[in-house]
């Protein structure tokens, strides 16, 4: 992994050197459930701040680069039960329709806009796995974040408002991974998080929620990713490996 990390990572800086004032550099890194999607995009972000931190010392305090997880355009539980099958969109949570995909186009119109003297912060929201449920304006994206690293299921889905929003990215990334690890890391992840009280139960919802989800994300994927990165199962994959680049992420 630490070659792949190592190589984006200098292709964005690269990238972020030659940015108009103006303009902001937009990547949404996607994949199937369990991909590694989250790891990757959180440690290109971390790195890309802790270069500027290298590189302009004076204004260390200042990141450069955020990231935007897509899980913070979930529908509330509130929302889902106001559907008109609330079981099935409680059972199904996850899928593309259980997202506000018109609340992130518009944050992506907005981080898309040029960038002017009189720019204010924007804000895109977070989800506490606490309480399952997402917050608003929890992430501020100052006007001097240049590079914005979104991930998530969806960020490169040819449909709808998915769709739409991946036209306004400079670039796609897509990170490839075998079904069978990603099934190991979710039934992991989902009896780690509570969400499922043993192995068996996780392995039910991997296989009837989140792989479901995973084949339509790559069956409706678009065809302007830019790049390809391997998930293999290593120690470079787990988020634990890369605390130093901030707090552990689910993949």
């Amino acid at each position: 992994m630490e070659d792949q990390v190592d190589r984006l990572v200098r292709k964005t800086w690269e990238k972020y050197q030659q940015l108009p004032t103006s303009k902001r550099f937009l990547i949404a890194v996607a994949g199937i459930p369990g991909s590694g999607k989250t790891t990757l995009a959180s440690i290109v972000a971390s790195r890309l701040n802790a270069l500027h931190a290298e590189n302009a010392p004076a204004f260390s305090n200042i990141p450069i680069a955020a990231f935007i997880p897509l899980d913070g355009y979930h529908l509330t539980r509130s929302q889902l039960s106001a559907l008109p099958d609330p079981s099935t969109a409680h059972a199904r949570r996850g899928a593309a329709f259980t997202f506000d995909a018109s609340a992130y186009l518009a944050l992506v119109k907005k981080l898309r806009a040029p960038i002017c003297p009189e720019s204010k912060t924007i804000y895109a929201p977070s989800f506490d796995h606490a309480v399952k449920d997402p917050i608003a304006d929890d992430i501020p994206v100052a006007p001097t974040i240049k590079v914005c690293v979104f991930e998530g299921n969806y960020v490169a889905l040819n449909k709808d408002e998915w769709a739409e929003a991946t036209l306004l990215m400079d670039e796609i990334w897509w990170v490839e991974v075998d079904e069978n690890v990603a099934r190991e890391r979710l039934v992991r992840r989902h009896v780690k998080a509570g969400i499922a009280k043993d192995e068996e139960e996780a392995g039910q919802r991997a296989d009837e929620n989140d792989l479901v989800n995973g084949r339509e994300i790559i069956e409706g994927r678009v065809d302007i990713v830019r790049e390809w990165i391997v998930s293999r199962e290593d120690e470079g994959w787990k988020p634990e490996a890369h605390k130093q680049y901030g707090k552990p992420l689910n993949c």
